[in-house]
């Protein structure tokens, strides 16, 4: 093929014009990036559960690198995430508990479950030598009651045959902020100890009979490492980032049972209701690990109860179809159970039901960014002119 200046100048000059065109879109009106009074919709605003937040965080910057937008999302706690959903501050809330009936009356209109993963609250403690603690569930009631006060107690001894326990107090940590992980503890315990639920109960915040409060699981895994007996609850990948032990518990079927992927995802392994809203901890599958859970987004099930503009409520939605499906990808190298098929069906249904004004909202962005298709032109171009 014969190259000549006019060919390159006519190649040029259709990049740069189809470039120009789509800056121009930009400026003008591109419907999945605008907000209502024609500003860009560059950022959403999130709040809510710290249980996620390590896979949170990777899918959001992943998305943001292809969709030209960024997503601020604050972890600060379940119940913080459904007290700014009430306030209307935020796009979109989380929460590692499902919303209560009494909370879903008290919020300023109907709101959707939306499960994006599972995660594992894993009991992690400060021991010489870190050894590979058992405990059962009668056993993690009575030290979180503070009956059982020396790691040396005969109790965790006969479980525990093979370890030499040190003659050391306990300390109980937990977590002094309102969070679903409290939630899906306080769950299991009153499942398993009546004295539990008839005198504590599951809140996401409750009175502790004993311990000491951390913020956020960072807070509780903070004070557990540099604290010599204590134990804690958090969220397996911060003890896995902190190079902590966690305990393999007693499930209901007699099964010492390491928390991890498999044992998590056999947890979930159950009929999802149409809501999404369900327990699964105590989980009855014989290798399932009992202190499992889902963790949700929260949506208004009609967008415009506290997103801004239609536009805005079409990126809300790209995205949580985006998690949903190729952010999945990003939940086992971060140690958590992606969604399995049962929950992902419930997760899209309840998606789809999302409007905004009764405006249906689609699951799917149709339209790449600007910044993407700048890039392909780039690219073809760069392509081109090594070709030449």
């Amino acid at each position: 093929m014969i190259i000549n200046s006019r060919n390159i100048v006519a190649v040029i000059g259709s990049l740069a014009m189809a470039m120009l065109v789509i800056t121009s879109c930009g400026k003008s009106g591109k419907k999945n990036s605008r907000s209502g009074n024609g500003q860009s919709v560059k950022q959403l605003q999130a709040a809510g559960a710290t249980f996620p937040y390590p896979l949170y965080s990777k899918m959001f910057n992943e998305y943001g690198k292809t969709h030209d937008i960024q997503i601020n999302y604050q972890a600060i706690g379940s119940g913080g995430g459904i007290r700014q959903m009430d306030n209307k501050t935020v796009d979109f809330g989380a929460s590692d508990a499902p919303m209560s009936d009494q909370e879903l009356k008290q919020a300023p209109a109907p709101i959707v479950h939306i499960p994006t993963c599972l995660g594992a609250v894993v009991l992690t403690y400060n021991l010489p030598n870190s050894p590979k603690l058992k405990l059962t569930p009668d056993l993690v009631a009575d030290i979180y009651l503070g009956k059982i006060k020396k790691w040396n107690n005969q109790r965790i001894k006969a479980v525990n045959a093979d370890i030499k326990l040190p003659d050391l107090n306990i300390t109980v940590v937990h977590r002094s902020d309102g969070s679903g992980t409290t939630y899906i503890f306080s769950d299991y315990l009153s499942k398993i100890s009546s004295t539990w639920k008839n005198d504590v109960g599951r809140e996401k915040s409750l009175q502790w009979p004993v311990g000491l409060g951390g913020k956020g699981n960072p807070g509780v895994a903070g004070l557990v490492k540099q604290t010599p007996g204590a134990i804690g609850y958090v969220e397996l990948i911060y003890s896995l980032q902190n190079h902590m032990p966690y305990a393999s518990l007693k499930n209901k079927s007699g099964n010492f049972i390491t928390p991890s992927l498999q044992s998590v995802s056999s947890a979930g392994n159950v009929q999802i209701p149409s809501d999404a809203r369900i327990s699964i901890t105590n989980t009855a599958a014989p290798q399932g690990y009992p202190i499992s859970g889902f963790t949700y987004l929260l949506l208004y099930k009609d967008l415009s109860t506290s997103v801004s503009s239609l536009e805005k409520a079409r990126e809300v939605v790209h995205l949580v179809n985006w998690m949903l499906n190729q952010g999945q990808q990003y939940a086992k190298p971060l140690d958590y159970a992606p969604l399995p098929e049962n929950a992902l069906k419930v997760a899209e249904k309840n998606l789809k039901s999302v409007s905004y004004n009764g405006h249906p909202l689609p699951l799917t962005q149709v339209k790449k960014s600007n910044r993407q298709i700048r890039i392909l032109l780039m690219n073809v171009l760069s392509i081109y002119l090594r070709w030449i």
